[in-house]
């Protein structure tokens, strides 16, 4: 680090005062306690206005540096610049607070396993794959991440600052025997994670691990995206719905044994909804499941400035456009259902109009009620009549869900709109065509909202599986690679039978904003190019940073990478590349956290090869294995900044 004139030490300060600044590394620790005693008073002490940020690209890892693939890599400069022409480059780099399946700090003076599964009583669940090896499962695949504070929270062991980060734990791929497919049949774990902050240099430390008992909401289906709501909750997700109407579905039946101990016991509707974690005062953690948002594929959800309306991804074959409204500020307990219909003129173009929105309600509906349903042993059946066949009745409606074509006629219309909300959408005429859309976000200074398609096909293509025709979505050919659509909103919008709807926060409209590129192999294997966005998932926008940021769930990258594009300036810059075979996600950029900011990232999944990664596979592979406990790990971090150089205004 560069040293600083007496008289220019006052002015970093006040720059640095005003700077969104990630937590510096130890390095320089020491600087930034002495910067801090340098400030005076009076007005020339006020600090610099902020200008802008931005982030340096760093380039793809290659097979000349293998150990750069085989891990988490980050090669990027955050610069700050100021009104006045300062500037501050900070170097990025990649902290972890656990590899998954490290013994942890339990807080009562013990350890704990992180990422471990547990079942309905709160006990560990074992892999015995392997004879002799038993073991607790524990997950290679940490999601979705929440980083808040809470009023007059306390906690041993913090000397700092207490803060806390909720983290939720997708599935895991294998067993220990590298032949068990895990996928989606344990059910899963969700963590409260006591950070302590260091008030002079931002790092966090972990202090306690809590994992969150699940029992009462009858544990968790495949937890994947997560958000911060505006009253500091973590809003987790349960995507890929079990379908109901399969009563031989054998990862329901492998989910309810692990969770229950009987294979029978696990109901379907349970599933499917948005579970909330309240984080308490002491570092544990208290969850509840909304029922009335709709049972789709929940991703990442967002909640708009208004506390009340929510705009989720819908992560399925045939998925929509949903938003709920509440009737109240900070309270998703109750609300209407509504889903979008999109006009004409859908396109991946980035210089083409923007397809407009209408909005069909589906209901309203308190999560009680939908519970007490559920509760009361309401059978599919009770809901409506589903064939796979024409049955030559004029009562029953012929629809596209859930990748596959049946005939419905409905039975009890609550019921159908918030537990069989994908073939209820699909019957009153919603556009049910997205494949895969992931992750949401806000920008909300300019009242856009953020969605990410991981793949435009099939069912967006004319003629693809899935594909209905009429319903705004006609793509003439399929993008993998995926796209990022942009959605403006605005007040004073009706739903389908001229109801307004209340609130000033619905989208309008869609376009593309981002759109990757397929391209035949190249030779490392990529078959999406590596300098573009390839199957967006996690997003998450920086109002201070102008910045949006996301990860990938990429079968097209040989690398994922974690990306920021700058909205103002229209610059896409890599930041991180992920470990081959692994997936970026757990995104959640934070402005300020006592005068900290943050970009939390996890990975999952390290080494899960697929046919891109021929080329690699056998140099990668040991590499990985050592990394991350022979592919069982992953890990659960956040991008720090350290202090590179600063150029001061003449």
């Amino acid at each position: 680090m560069s040293t600083l004139p007496d008289s220019s030490r006052r002015h970093l300060l006040k720059l640095m005062s005003g700077a969104p600044l990630l937590p510096f590394s130890s390095a320089i620790a020491g600087a930034s306690a002495f910067l801090g005693g340098c400030g005076g008073s009076g007005g020339s002490d006020a600090p610099v206005a902020l200008s802008s940020v931005s982030f340096s690209s760093m380039p793809a890892p290659t097979l000349a540096n293998p150990a750069a693939m085989a891990t988490t890599t980050v090669g990027s400069v955050m610069s700050v610049s100021f009104a006045d022409s300062s500037k501050l480059d900070f170097t990025l780099a990649y902290q972890p607070f656990f590899i998954t399946g490290d013994l942890v700090a339990d807080g009562k003076g013990g350890k704990i396993l992180a990422g471990g599964y547990y079942d309905i009583n709160n006990q560990p669940i074992i892999d015995a794959t392997v004879p002799g090896q038993e073991r607790q499962y524990f997950s290679d695949s940490p999601d979705g991440t929440s980083l808040l504070t809470v009023e007059g929270a306390k906690v041993d062991g913090v000397k700092g600052k207490p803060v806390f980060a909720v983290v939720q734990f997708e599935y895991t791929t294998w067993a220990q025997d590298g032949k068990t497919d895990m996928y989606g049949k344990l059910p899963s774990p969700i963590a409260v994670l006591t950070l302590d902050q260091d008030t002079a240099t931002g790092k966090l430390s972990l202090v306690k691990y809590h994992n969150v008992d699940t029992s009462k909401v009858n544990g968790l289906w495949i937890t994947c995206g997560a958000s911060l709501s505006p009253w500091g909750t973590h809003l987790s997700s349960e995507e890929y719905e079990p379908d109901a109407f399969v009563a031989s579905n054998a990862q329901l039946k492998a989910f309810s044994k692990n969770l229950f101990g009987n294979e029978a016991t696990a109901n379907p509707y349970h599933y499917g909804h948005l579970p909330e974690v309240t984080v308490n005062t002491d570092g544990t953690g208290s969850i509840k499941k909304h029922y009335c948002l709709g049972r789709i594929s929940h991703e990442l959800v967002q909640v708009m400035p208004d506390r009340r309306t929510v705009f989720m991804g819908d992560d399925a074959t045939n998925s929509g456009y949903f938003v709920f409204v509440a009737d109240k500020e900070n309270d998703l307990s109750a609300g209407s259902l509504y889903v979008a219909r999109v006009g004409a003129g859908f396109s991946l173009d980035p210089a083409a109009a923007a397809a407009s929105l209408s909005w069909i309600k589906l209901g309203s509906a308190t999560s009680a009620e939908i519970k007490a349903l559920v509760d009361g042993g309401i059978r599919p059946t009770d809901i409506m009549d589903v064939r796979s066949a024409d049955p030559a009745d004029a009562t029953f409606r012929k629809v596209t869900s859930n990748g596959k074509t049946e005939w419905i006629k409905v039975i009890n219309e609550k019921a159908a709109a918030f537990l069989e909300t994908h073939r209820y959408a699909a019957y009153v005429g919603a556009s049910m065509g997205f494949t895969k859309m992931e992750g949401t976000t806000v920008n909300i200074k300019d009242k856009v909202a953020y969605s990410a398609l991981q793949n435009c096909q099939d069912s967006m293509v004319v003629g693809g599986k899935g594909y209905t025709a009429g319903n705004g979505i006609s793509l003439d050919k399929a993008l993998k690679a995926g796209a990022v659509m942009a959605l403006n909103l605005k007040g004073g919008i009706k739903d389908d039978k001229g109801a307004a709807i209340n609130s000033e926060w619905m989208p309008a409209d869609t376009k593309a904003l981002l759109v990757g590129e397929d391209i035949a192999a190249d030779a490392l294997g990529n078959t999406g190019n590596p300098n573009k966005v390839a199957n967006p998932d996690n997003l998450k926008f920086s109002e201070k940073m102008r910045t949006l940021f996301i990860g990938e769930d990429s079968g097209q990258h040989v690398n994922n990478f974690l990306w920021a594009y700058n909205i103002d300036t229209k610059v896409l810059s890599r930041i991180m590349s992920i470990p081959a075979g692994g997936e970026s996600t757990g995104l959640h950029a934070v402005d300020e956290i006592n005068g900290w900011t943050y970009i939390m990232s996890n990975f999952q999944h390290p080494g899960d090869w697929g046919s891109i990664h021929n080329v690699v596979k056998d140099t990668l592979d040991p590499l990985i294995k050592a990394n991350y406990k022979n592919k069982s790990g992953a890990a659960v971090g956040y991008l720090t900044g350290e202090l590179k150089q600063f150029k001061l205004a003449k």
